[in-house]
C-alpha cells in the first residue's frame, strides 16, 4: 500500500493546479480600503446566509449542505479595515485597475491571451467566508502555457477574486471571521490537467509561484499563496483537494489520493466478491445499543448517555474488515464515514467493530453489541454512534448513503489538506449552478493604456534573475536556485538591500533557505515569526549586537515566546557580544588552564578547546574570531615546546 510503488502512467493520474496568490495592491478588489491585516477585532455583526437559485433556476448542492448546518457567522470588523461593501450594506465600487493590471502582466508571462473586457461573475458561497453569500471573480485571460523542463502545461485560465474573510474560532453552530481579509485581490491560474506525476505538480507549482513572486507585486508570507488541487485516476473521480499552503506537501497529498482513489476501486471489487450489492443497505434496522454502555468506560459514549443521548447501532452484513481498510496511511473507510457524519450530522462518537475493542469500549461491550444486533462475529461488521437520539439517526443514514457509494468506487468530492499530506471530506464538489452574472459593475475594457503598463510589470526571466543574484550579491549558483524558489524572495532582497554592507547577504539569504529549514526539521514553527522580528535580529547582527552564532536560539526562543519583542529575548538571553579584547582574556584562561592537553595532543586538541570556548562565548562573538584567535594561542605553545 505504499504510494511509492504506484506506476501513475499505469494508473492515469491526472492533476490540475489552481494557484491563488494575493496581490500586493494598496487597495481591495471592491472599495479603498487597505489590504493589510490587523489584530484589532473591532466591531461585530451576525448574520446568518441561505442559497439562492442560479439563472438556471438550480440550487447549487455545495451550498445547500452549507445551508442545512443552520450556522450563524459572526463578523469581527476593524476599523479603517473595512467599510459598507465588505459589510455588504453598499453595492462594490468599480473593479481595483492596478489589480487588473498586475494580473495581466502575469498572463503576459504566462503566453495567455487577454479578453476585451473583464466582466464580474458572482461564485455562491456561503460557509461565512463571505457576507454576501458570494465571492465576486472575473477572467483576465485564457488559453496560455507554462514550460517547466522542455514540457509544456496548459493554462486554462487566470481570473482576479476577493479573498475571504478570515476565520477566527468555530463555537458550536457559531463562527467568528474578521473583515480585514475580505476583499484582498486574488490572482487565481488554473492549469491543465496536464500533469501526471506528484513530482511533475511541485515542479509546475515551483515555476508558477517564483514567477509571480518575480513581478514584486503580490503578497509574501504564509497564507498569502494556496494551492488547490484537481486530481483523479482511471476509473476515479475528479477530487479537488482545497488549501494546500505548504509546496512540499504537493507531491505526498497527491501520492495519497491517487492511494485513496486506488483503493476505493478495490474495496468497490471486494463488495462484489462479497456478492454484496446496495439491496443489502435498504431498511437496515436501527438498533438501541445504550443498555450494554450504561457503565462504560469509553468517555466519549459516557457523556452523551449521561447527557441524555442514546447508543444506536445497526449490523453490516458480510461488511468485516472492510470499515477498517485502509485508504490511505492512518486514514480508513470507517474514518470517511466518520467525517460524512460529522459533516452532516455533527457527530464525534462513531465506533465501528473492525477497530474494537478500543477506546475504553471493552470485549464484553462487543460481544454484547453482536448480540443484540444479530450480526456474525466471522463475516459481518457493525457501527455505533452515541449521542442525541434525532443526530444518531441521521448520521446512520447518513452512513448508510455513504456505504452504497462504495459500489460506485469514487465520488466526487471536496477534501481538505491535513498536515501529514492525507485529506479529508469537507463538501460536495460544486456544480455550474453556483455561477451567474454580478450586475453591480460595470465591465474594464483592456486598452492599450492596460496593456502597456502590464508590459512594464511582466517578470523578467528567471536566468537573468538568477545571474543578478550570483553577480550584485557573490551567491553560489546553488544558493541562488534556493533564494530565487523561496517565498521571502522580495523580503531577503529588502534585507540585503537594508544591512548587505554590514551582514554579508550570503548569510541573510541562508537565514531563509538553510537556517530556517533545518529548525522546521526540528519542529520549530519559524512561521510564527512575522516580518518585523525577523529584521530586528538581522538589524541587531548588522549593529554588532550579537554574533551569528546566537541566530538559531534567538529564532527558537522568539516562536515560543510570541509576547516579546527581540530585545527582550536577547537581554534575558545574556549573549549580547563582547570586544575581541574580552574574548582575548576568556580564550586566555581556557588554554593556560589545558596546557597539559594541548602538549598531548597536539592540534588534536583544537576541537576540545573550541567546544570549551564556545560554552562561554556561543553568541556573544563570532565563532570563526574565536577559532583564530584559539589556533593562534595554541600554535604559540606548541612552536615554544619545539623550542
Amino acid at each position: 500500500m505504499d504510494e511509492i510503488n504506484i506506476d501513475y502512467n499505469k494508473l492515469g493520474l491526472k492533476v490540475g493546479l489552481e494557484i491563488h496568490q494575493q496581490l500586493n495592491t494598496k487597495s481591495k478588489l471592491f472599495c479603498n480600503c487597505p489590504t493589510e491585516l490587523t489584530d484589532e477585532p473591532g466591531e461585530e455583526f451576525i448574520r446568518r446566509l441561505r442559497p439562492t437559485r442560479s439563472e438556471t433556476g438550480e440550487v447549487d448542492i455545495a451550498a445547500l449542505f452549507e445551508w442545512r448546518k443552520n450556522r450563524a457567522y459572526r463578523y469581527e470588523a476593524p476599523q479603517n479595515h473595512y467599510c459598507l461593501v465588505e459589510s455588504d450594506e453598499e453595492p462594490p465600487h468599480e473593479i481595483n485597475k492596478e489589480a487588473i493590471i498586475i494580473a495581466s502582466s502575469i498572463a503576459l508571462a504566462l503566453n495567455s491571451n487577454l479578453v476585451g473586457e473583464v466582466h464580474t461573475m458572482r461564485k455562491i458561497v456561503i460557509d461565512g467566508s463571505n457576507t454576501s453569500g458570494f465571492q465576486r471573480t472575473a477572467i483576465v485571460a485564457l488559453n496560455g502555457f507554462l514550460g517547466v523542463k522542455g514540457k509544456k502545461y496548459g493554462i486554462e485560465t487566470i481570473a482576479v477574486e476577493e479573498d475571504a474573510a478570515r476565520k477566527i474560532k468555530e463555537s458550536g453552530k457559531e463562527i467568528t471571521y474578521r473583515l480585514d481579509r475580505l476583499g484582498i485581490p486574488l490572482i487565481e491560474i488554473s492549469t491543465s490537467p496536464d500533469i501526471h506525476d506528484p513530482q511533475e505538480a511541485r515542479e509546475v507549482a515551483l515555476a508558477i509561484g517564483r514567477l509571480l513572486r518575480l513581478t514584486g507585486k503580490v503578497k509574501r508570507g504564509l497564507g498569502t499563496i494556496r494551492q488547490d488541487l484537481n486530481v483523479s485516476i482511471i476509473g476515479g473521480a475528479k477530487t479537488e483537494i482545497k488549501g494546500v499552503q505548504k509546496l512540499d506537501l504537493i507531491e505526498k497529498i497527491i501520492s495519497y489520493e491517487a492511494l485513496r482513489q486506488l483503493n476505493l476501486l478495490k474495496l468497490k471489487d471486494e463488495l462484489t466478491k462479497r456478492e454484496l450489492t446496495k439491496n443489502n443497505f435498504d431498511n437496515i434496522n436501527i438498533v438501541d445499543l445504550t443498555n450494554i454502555f450504561i457503565s462504560t468506560k469509553s468517555k466519549i459514549i459516557k457523556n452523551k448517555i449521561e447527557s441524555g443521548g442514546k447508543v444506536l447501532g445497526i449490523k453490516l452484513e458480510k461488511m468485516k474488515g472492510l470499515i477498517g481498510f485502509e485508504l490511505m496511511p492512518n486514514r480508513r473507510f470507517g474514518t470517511e464515514l466518520a467525517d460524512y457524519a460529522r459533516f452532516y450530522a455533527g457527530i464525534e462518537g462513531l465506533f465501528h467493530s473492525d477497530e474494537l475493542p478500543n477506546y475504553g469500549i471493552t470485549e464484553q461491550e462487543v460481544e454484547k453489541a453482536y448480540d443484540l444486533l444479530k450480526a456474525n462475529r466471522e463475516s459481518d461488521a457493525f457501527i455505533i454512534i452515541a449521542d442525541e437520539e434525532t443526530k444518531c439517526i441521521k448520521a446512520i443514514n447518513t452512513i448508510i448513503d455513504r456505504i452504497k457509494v462504495a459500489f460506485d468506487g469514487v465520488p466526487e468530492e471536496t477534501r481538505g489538506a491535513n498536515e501529514d499530506g492525507t485529506t479529508k471530506y469537507l463538501r460536495p464538489r460544486p456544480g455550474k449552478e453556483r455561477m451567474y452574472p454580478e450586475t453591480d459593475i460595470k465591465p474594464l475594457y483592456i486598452n492599450y493604456d492596460i496593456i502597456k503598463e502590464a508590459e512594464k510589470l511582466k517578470p523578467e526571466p528567471v536566468e537573468k534573475k538568477l545571474k543578478m543574484l550570483i553577480e550584485k550579491y557573490k551567491f553560489s549558483q546553488e544558493l541562488a536556485e534556493k533564494v530565487i524558489n523561496d517565498i521571502n524572495l522580495g523580503f531577503i532582497e529588502e534585507l540585503i538591500n537594508k544591512y548587505g554592507n554590514r551582514v554579508q547577504p550570503s548569510f541573510i539569504a541562508s537565514l531563509f533557505v538553510s537556517i530556517f529549514k533545518g529548525l522546521r526539521s526540528k519542529g520549530i514553527d519559524v512561521d510564527l515569526l512575522d516580518e518585523s522580528k525577523i529584521e530586528s535580529i538581522v538589524k541587531l547582527l548588522a549593529e554588532g549586537k550579537i554574533a551569528k552564532e546566537a541566530v538559531e536560539e534567538i529564532i527558537e526562543r522568539a516562536t515560543k515566546q510570541q509576547d516579546k519583542n527581540i530585545d527582550e529575548i536577547v537581554n534575558e538571553m545574556g549573549i549580547k557580544t563582547i570586544s575581541i579584547e574580552e574574548a582575548k582574556k576568556i580564550i586566555d584562561e581556557i588554554v593556560n588552564s589545558n596546557k597539559d592537553l594541548i602538549l598531548t595532543k597536539g592540534e588534536r586538541s583544537m576541537s576540545i578547546l573550541m567546544g570549551r570556548a564556545m560554552e562561554k562565548l556561543r553568541g556573544k562573538i563570532d565563532g570563526k574570531t574565536v577559532s583564530e584567535l584559539l589556533k593562534s594561542k595554541v600554535d604559540n605553545i606548541l612552536n615554544n615546546s619545539e623550542k
